[in-house]
């Protein structure tokens, strides 16, 4: 006898799996039916294999007309801090000249976002980022990837990895911590003491309050070098976190090798990452994930190009990269820029922000997909076919989302 199941979704145009072993990336299923029990996905099928496990007490979602895929994963953001630079990203657009920034007083730089995420108490900044993650949320981002780095200090570094604890307390959402401590490094501070103050005393800190579970760096020109971010990424492994890299964002200084070395998670940004780097990378397991966002808000000269990283065999996973010069919430979004301005297929950038972008989390186990066993992380499109994701520029094409078997946002309104 079939188990009853306590939410069905009946009648998908197209449900969309992503299994890692899907043919076409996305493994369509023409109105598919699905079943959930105890927060997990209990079966996959049509009418006939589902209806057997509704009950009275069931709810029922008719998807008629619609597309079911998995809840977005989105596993690289910047989403703790506070304050804007907006003058900043202004100035950019109309080009303006150094000296002219200066003249009217404009700041710019990670290190602009320092001071207001220091000041914002706890919950001031728990409120300021919930905002941003709620509209996440009603977008279809079921988990998330949150960094520090809006520090600097032990202080500030701790309240935003706190406030990854809380968001995940208080809203339907999983939140993948991981510690940003070498995003930059104080202006009143020499790099070399700094990085020792990291090594020494805050990375095993985070690690040891499990605060985080991956450990990251900026390896690129002017930031940290390869040399230095191997041995800040070393000192996070012995802490208990796993590796991730920003690299080649704005040139190319050997941060690929760097992760595949140390078996990174993933390496992030790739814009000036040379085919056998990017073949290296492929070679050790790691993620590549390139961001669409970040090279549409800076006008980027260098837009990475997806096609060597798949010739060269790389997965690729694309994140909103949500950050005060990146400010965007809505992986739909991300999907149009990885395809119009980036020429991903609709199925490759849908994968890439599922199934792969659980990869970079390493939680490919238990969601990115809709597979038996997963949790039941699922998103309804009001859309009638999945290329329509990145080919109808709508406000939220995202209906219904669903959160370990619970329906927790509808028509962009959190339930």
């Amino acid at each position: 006898m079939k188990k009853t199941a306590e939410l069905v979704i009946k009648n998908a145009l197209e449900l969309l799996t992503c299994a890692e072993d899907a043919s076409d990336l996305i493994g369509v299923v023409n109105n598919g039916w699905l079943a959930v029990s105890e927060g997990k996905i209990a079966a996959l099928g049509d009418e006939k294999e589902i209806a057997p496990m509704i009950s009275g007490s069931t709810e029922v979602i008719d998807a008629s007309g619609k597309v079911v895929a998995p809840g977005f994963v989105d596993s690289h953001t910047h989403v703790v801090f506070g304050g804007t630079r907006v003058g900043e990203y202004f100035a950019k657009i109309e080009n303006l000249s150094d000296d002219e920034i200066k003249r009217r007083g404009i700041k710019t730089g990670i290190l602009t976002t320092l001071k207001p995420t220091k000041e914002h108490s706890l919950e001031e900044l728990y409120e300021e980022t919930a905002l941003r993650v709620r509209d996440m949320i009603v977008s279809g981002t079921t988990t998330v990837e949150s960094k520090s780095g809006y520090g600097l200090d032990r202080d500030t570094e701790i309240k935003q990895l706190t406030v990854n604890r809380l968001l995940e307390r208080r809203l339907p959402i999983s939140v993948a911590s991981t510690f940003l401590g070498a995003h930059g490094w104080p202006r009143d501070m020499e790099k070399g003491k700094y990085m020792d103050f990291l090594i020494n005393e805050m990375i095993p800190f985070v690690g040891s309050q499990g605060l985080a579970e991956f450990c990251d760096a900026w390896c690129d020109e002017g930031h940290y070098t390869a040399r230095e971010c191997g041995v800040i990424l070393e000192a996070g492994l012995k802490a208990g976190m796993k590796p991730k890299l920003h690299e080649g964002g704005y040139s190319y200084i050997g941060g690929a090798e760097v992760a595949a070395d140390l078996g990174a998670v993933s390496a992030d940004h790739l814009n000036y990452d040379p085919r056998p780097s990017l073949r290296r990378l492929a070679k050790a397991g790691t993620v590549g994930t390139p961001l669409p966002g970040i090279d549409f808000a800076v006008g980027h000269i260098l837009p990475f190009d997806p096609a060597p990283m798949i010739e060269e065999g790389l997965e690729l996973a694309i994140a909103t990269n949500c950050c005060p010069g990146c400010w965007c919430t809505s992986m739909p979004f991300i999907l149009i820029l990885a395809c119009r301005e980036h020429g991903m297929s609709s199925e490759r950038a849908i994968r890439a922000a599922t199934i792969t972008g659980a990869k970079a989390l390493s939680r490919q186990e238990t969601i990115g997909s809709l597979e038996i066993g997963k949790n039941a992380d699922i998103q309804i499109w009001n859309l009638e076919r999945h290329e329509d994701i990145a080919y109808h520029y709508m406000t939220n094409p995202v209906e219904t989302v669903i959160k370990n078997g619970r329906v927790v946002a509808r028509n962009s309104m959190l339930v």
